[in-house]
Formats: C-alpha cells, structure tokens, sequence
C-alpha cells in the first residue's frame, strides 16, 4: 500500500460558518459537496470539515498548528478578524497565538524557532 494524500476531518456545527472561519485564517476552499462535506487546503494540510451537529462538533483533544512567517501580522491579523487568541512565548519551539475556531476546535499559529 503507497498513501497518497492525507487529511484531518474535524466536526462542525454549521459548514457555512466553519469554511468562512478557515478561509479568514488563508486556507482555501478546494471542494465541496453541499453540506456533507468540504475540503480546505493550505500550505502542508488539508482539513475536511464534515457536518456533526450538536455534540459531535470540535476536535475534542486534537490541535491543529499553522507555522507562520511573521508572529506580528498573525496578531494583527486576528485582531482585525475580532477572533480571541492568547499569545505565548515558551522561550524554547516559538512564538504562538493560541485560539479555537466556532465549534472549539484548538488551533494555533506559531512563528517557529526551530527553523
């Protein structure tokens, strides 16, 4: 068996919602079969966004990181888009801006130190 792609599905109460938010964050909407899956893409990932309603949405313990290039403009840019973050600085991986997406998802964005 060779693998050929990958992807993480996560849960999600309302697909319109959910696209929009990952399209705010630079992700990119690849494919859609109406409200029974999509597919968002961005630099080394892909994430399917599958309806789960109720209390099947969020990723329950599962994060997701997105490295940026710049730990400022990713501030700002959260700022701009009004969605709550908590910045940190672990002195030792990187520089982060830890949130969640609508359904409580963790995600966060890292300026990495290891590079």
């Amino acid at each position: 068996m060779k693998i050929k792609g990958s992807n993480v599905t996560i849960k999600v109460k309302a697909m319109d919602r959910s696209i929009a938010f990952y399209e705010s964050l630079g992700l990119t909407l690849k494919q859609r079969w109406d409200n029974h899956y999509a597919i968002v893409e961005g630099p080394g990932i892909t994430l399917g966004i599958h309806p789960g309603g109720g209390d099947q949405a969020s990723s329950g313990t599962v994060s997701i990181g997105f490295m940026v290039e710049d730990h400022e403009e990713a501030k700002k840019m959260l700022e701009r888009l009004n969605i709550p973050f908590r910045p940190e600085d672990d002195g030792k991986s990187g520089l982060y801006c830890h949130l969640k997406d609508p359904d409580g998802t963790v995600l966060y964005l890292v300026k990495p130190l290891w590079e």
